[in-house]
This record gives structure tokens, C-alpha cells and sequence, in this order.
């Protein structure tokens, strides 16, 4: 489990996520049986002070969307527990869970799919208030209108459909529609991944704007190692279903200890080009997770892999404050 920051201290934890598991049968044949298994989450676990941002990252397949739509029980978890805001949501159902989800919205990474075109965009962003009953009608327009300018769009643009906005502001408008019920936790799903660079930087700055004037609390989906350390305050690493290393954000850029994490890093341009940054290759691709390597998942492609590592997992252990790692040759 994660080690508390300074930062963290006096803050509540406002999630818990405990060792989460999430399979997926994959059904072939005739009648549709269970052929195998695929291992997206393995027994993840971390915990987010209220006001913060977690940084998930890891390449494409490593589970990180996964466990951002299992903690909203967008996805049914397989094992584990979630806890937000001292309730376990895996417990809710019905009305109580509807109570909870208020709190908990999300971001989705692609803005040109993630709105009705059908709809005007005043409509989408007060869709959540109408299902909740969140004040009168009037009042919801108002809000509606209010939570729009806070994202840097106008009031006439409520009155518009997506296809007149471009990727920006589409973005944008999704911003306005999880906020818009005043939520404490959001889930931001890769949001700037489909932007391009000079539209990143200003959807980043408006999410750090509204954190601090809501208090809102992050898990920043990322694959962008630039963009997770311009906006988190920690940083978990994932790894074919597993965190293979976790701490705080200057912690880990300036001193990064899993191979995979390094490998990473590696990868980061430098703005300088009289400054050159040794590139760690990882050989081969990230393996199947309906068979993952048994050991340490990460061998396959580890540059300094041992023998031991092909045949025991290691656990993730605290090296230093904040600081976890689960790898053999710091355990």
C-alpha cells in the first residue's frame, strides 16, 4: 500500500482500492464456453488523498482503463474492494449506488465519440443534473451555463451539437459535463491522448484550474509520461495488469528504480538538443494477457533479468518513503 506524502498529511483518504482483480472469459464455439482467461487487472491496490492527482501509466494494454471504470462499477470488478469516501461501492446496488455516482464521474478519452451528436451541447452537459434532480429546471440551465464558461466555452455554445466544435473543445465540453454535478472524484481517461500539442497544454491547465477550486480528486490516465508528471502529484506504473512501481512525482522522475519505469523515462524527448538521453529498448512486445509470463511479469523484456525472476512474483515493497517497488533486485 501506498506510503502517505507530506502533501497527503492532514487529507483524508478519499479512495481505496485494494487488491483489484478483474478477468475476462473469452467464449468461443458453438455454445459460447469459456476457452480461456484474460488477465486484465491483477491484484491492484492504492489509495488517493482527497485534493489529489494519481498518475496511472503503462503502454497500451496494461490495464489502467480497466481499473478507472471498475472503481465507477462501469465494469463489475472479479475480486477486490473499493472504497470511496469511507463507503465500499462494491456493496451499493440500486438507489445508494445512483447516490454515490453523483460524486464519481469520468472523462473519456476520445471527445469526437463520447458525445450524442444528436443532442445539443447544453443538453449533454445538463443530462446528469436532469437524471439526479439537481435543482429546478431554471436552475439547471444556470448551472449548465456557469460550468460551460469555467472550461473557457460561451453560453451560445450550449445551443450548438458536437460536429460544430472542434477535438479541443469537444474535449472541453466533456470537462463541463463531468463537472457539472459538482462531483469529488473524476476519473480522467488518456482526456488530451486525441489532442494535438498545443491543445494539450490548455486542457491540462483547466483541469489543475478546477482542482483547486473544487478540491477535486484525479485519477489521470496517461500513457504520456510528459503529461502525468505536468499534472500529478503521484504516479502509479502498470505493467500487464500489475503497479510494478509507485511514488511521489518528483520521487519517481528523479529517481526511477523498475526497469520498466527506466525504460520509460528513456523514451521522454529533451527540449535540448545538445543533451542526449541513453534509450533503453525493450525487446519484443508486451505479452498476451490471457497467458501472462509466470514470475515477475515484466522478465520476458527485462533488460537485467535473473533466473529468479522467471519463477517468483515479486511483491511490492517500500524502498523509500512513498517510494514502491516490485522488483527482484531491490527486494
Amino acid at each position: 500500500m501506498l506510503h502517505e506524502t507530506d502533501k497527503r498529511e492532514g487529507r483524508k483518504e478519499l479512495l481505496q482500492v485494494s487488491d483489484l482483480v478483474k478477468y475476462f472469459p473469452v467464449r468461443g464455439g458453438l455454445l459460447q464456453r469459456t476457452q480461456a482467461v484474460l488477465q486484465a487487472v491483477d491484484g491492484v491496490s492504492f489509495k488517493i488523498a482527497e485534493g489529489e492527482t494519481l498518475g496511472l501509466v503503462g503502454e497500451s494494454g496494461s490495464g489502467k482503463t480497466t481499473v478507472g471504470r471498475m472503481i465507477l462499477r462501469l465494469i463489475e470488478p472479479t475480486s477486490g474492494s473499493i472504497r470511496f469516501d469511507g463507503t465500499d461501492l462494491l456493496k451499493l446496488h440500486g438507489q445508494s449506488l445512483k447516490d454515490v455516482r453523483r460524486q464519481m464521474q469520468i472523462i473519456f478519452q476520445d471527445p469526437y465519440t463520447a458525445l450524442d451528436p444528436r443532442m445539443r451541447i447544453g443538453d449533454s452537459v445538463g443530462e446528469g443534473l436532469q437524471i439526479h434532480k439537481v435543482g429546478t429546471p431554471k436552475e439547471q440551465r444556470e448551472r449548465v451555463l456557469d460550468t460551460l464558461k469555467k472550461v473557457g466555452l460561451e453560453e451560445y455554445h450550449a445551443r450548438r451539437y458536437p460536429n460544430e466544435f472542434s477535438g479541443g473543445q469537444r474535449q472541453r465540453i466533456g470537462i463541463a459535463r463531468a463537472l457539472a454535478l459538482r462531483p469529488k472524484f473524476i476519473v480522467a481517461d488518456e482526456p488530451v491522448s486525441a489532442l494535438d500539442v498545443s491543445i494539450q497544454s490548455q486542457v491540462l491547465n483547466i483541469l489543475k484550474d478546477l482542482q483547486q477550486e473544487f478540491n477535486l480528486t484525479f485519477l489521470f490516465i496517461a500513457h504520456n509520461l510528459s503529461v502525468v508528471e505536468h499534472i500529478s502529484d503521484r504516479v502509479a506504473v502498470m505493467y500487464l495488469g500489475k503497479v510494478v512501481e509507485s511514488a511521489p512525482r518528483q520521487e519517481l522522475f528523479a529517481r526511477p528504480l523498475h526497469p520498466y519505469t527506466q525504460a520509460l523515462m528513456s523514451a521522454i524527448p529533451i527540449a535540448d538538443p545538445h543533451v542526449r538521453r541513453q534509450r533503453i529498448i525493450l525487446r519484443g512486445d508486451i505479452p498476451s494477457p490471457m497467458n501472462p509470463p509466470g514470475g515477475c511479469r515484466f522478465h520476458t523484456r527485462c533488460p537485467v533479468a535473473v533466473d529468479h525472476c522467471a519463477i517468483q512474483e515479486p511483491r511490492l515493497l517500500e524502498v523509500g518513503p512513498g517510494h514502491n517497488v516490485a522488483c527482484w533486485r531491490l527486494n
